[in-house]
């Protein structure tokens, strides 16, 4: 794990559930974009693997998102409306998805906390505030988010989400799979909220060459 994980939660916080989705929902309010760097880390039990990725992201409130994977392998995610493709230079493919009917649950997920509307977040989990952390020299709350769907809960048993108190964006998130004992930790760094995101950031920008593959989703 890297050096800049958590301080131990203490857990006699101040905040309380209606107080920190209070405070989400105020950052909500003018929440247009979000640019941050990123470290994606992947645990896996069975064989105590840990994988890492470091890209970045950018965000803005239209429905549109993209990560640029830089190390180890490059790599895109594109997501546009109902849209979502996946790009890998080194073999010249890209994945498309059509989101569809599972728009909204992506949605939980791929901009959790990122100008999420704290009455969003009571619909769609369970909320519990775990206590404080320092993270980054940065005070933050820690929440965990149990899915109310059973259907989400076969597929992510919990997550736990850490909140920067000074700009109430997520600093950390943790997402527990279900019945592996494996998770995946999204770290985000640099986070700057509402710098102008062009639109070009966003466009298709892979090769005219490139193969095309639509998985089943």
């Amino acid at each position: 794990m890297s050096a800049h994980r958590a301080r131990a939660a203490r857990a006699n916080t101040s905040w309380t559930i209606e107080g920190v989705l209070g405070m989400m929902d105020k950052s909500a309010q003018d929440f247009h974009t979000l640019t941050a760097d990123l470290e994606h880390i992947k645990y896996t039990a069975v064989v105590k693997d840990t994988s890492t990725e470091t890209g970045h992201i950018f965000v803005r409130r239209d429905e549109k998102m993209r990560i640029e994977i830089e190390k180890p392998d490059l790599r895109t995610i594109l997501r546009t409306g109902d849209s979502l493709f996946i790009y890998n230079p080194k073999i010249n493919r890209v994945e498309e998805y059509d989101l569809g009917k599972n728009r909204s649950l992506v949605d939980q997920y791929v901009r959790l906390g990122f100008g999420t509307k704290g009455e969003d977040i009571k619909k769609s989990f369970l909320v519990a505030v775990l206590g404080e952390e320092e993270l980054d020299h940065k005070r933050t709350v820690m929440l965990e988010l149990t899915p109310k769907s059973d259907q989400v809960r076969n597929q992510i048993t919990k997550i736990q989400m850490w909140m920067d108190e000074a700009s109430w964006l997520p600093i950390q998130q943790k997402f527990f799979e279900a019945g592996s004992g494996d998770y995946v930790l999204s770290h985000y760094t640099n986070v700057m909220k509402n710098l102008k995101i062009n639109d070009a950031k966003f466009k298709q920008d892979w090769p005219k060459s490139v193969r095309r593959v639509k998985p089943r989703a």
